[in-house]
């Protein structure tokens, strides 16, 4: 039972690296979007709204392929019909989890602990949904093999 719940926690310890490194890819794209892809937009507001869909796909791929690659590495499809289920999932899986953090910080707002402080609410939300997370992905997008 220990040797399980260790490897778990390497395991959530890898996706949180994973998904750290994610914020940076996420960022970085954003600013590229921002600033050099769509940079001939003069709304600011309609190149954000280019810009920050492309952000999100490319982190949330990237996310993907190393969860698949170094988190689950043991768990990988082996067929590409298999990748490409694999990576539906876990799109779905982060829209859910894009939908509970919203829900979350916005619920965790109305709380006297919160109440006006936004970077605080929003950092709870995104540790309690990244233990979703990690379990939908555990569980469905890479889950073991039957034998």
């Amino acid at each position: 039972m220990m040797a399980r719940l260790k490897g778990l926690a390497w395991r959530f310890a890898r996706f949180g690296v994973v998904g750290g490194s994610g914020i940076v890819i996420n960022q970085l794209m954003l600013f590229l979007g921002m600033r050099v892809l769509f940079a001939s937009v003069t709304d600011e507001a309609a190149r954000l709204d280019y810009a920050l869909p492309l952000a999100i796909a490319v982190a949330t791929t990237y996310n993907f392929f190393w969860n698949r690659l170094w988190t689950w590495h043991e768990r990988r499809a082996k067929e590409t019909r298999g990748v490409a289920i694999q990576y539906i999932k876990y799109v779905l899986a982060t829209l859910l989890g894009s939908v509970l953090q919203f829900y979350l910080t916005k619920y965790l707002l109305k709380t006297p602990l919160f109440e006006g402080n936004v970077q605080m609410a929003n950092l709870l939300a995104i540790g309690l949904v990244s233990v979703v997370n990690f379990t939908i992905n555990d569980r469905l997008t890479f889950r073991k093999a039957k034998q």
